[in-house]
């Protein structure tokens, strides 16, 4: 057998390898809110966040507060809770609303 058609196969069985286990996993999308974000806003966030589950990918929200908004960290938390609510058809929570630092972060799986 010929040595160099050998380590040819070699290489294309581990490219297709790559390709499929590449295709098949889901990446990290993030959409980055923040605290005041209009309503109008926030839906369209949502409907893109759909979108990214339908092909499955996971979906990270980070909502940043800046300034004096850290006081109101309560809204920041009802505003990702009206997400959740909205997206509980399609997707599940792998990680739920936490705090840190000044931003706080929701990840969301497709089921």
């Amino acid at each position: 057998m010929d040595y160099g058609k050998w380590l040819y196969q070699q290489k294309r069985k581990i490219r297709e390898a790559h390709k499929k286990s590449a295709h098949h996993s889901g990446t990290l999308k993030e959409i980055r809110l923040r605290p005041e974000t209009d309503k109008h806003d926030l839906g369209i966030k949502v409907n893109h966040a759909r979108e990214f589950l339908e092909k499955g990918h996971k979906v990270q929200f980070t909502m940043f507060f800046r300034g004096r908004q850290m006081l109101h960290r309560e809204l920041g938390f009802e505003v990702l809770e009206q997400i959740t609510q909205s997206l509980v058809e399609l997707a599940k929570i792998e990680r739920p609303a936490r705090m840190t630092g000044r931003r706080i972060t929701l990840l969301v799986v497709p089921k």
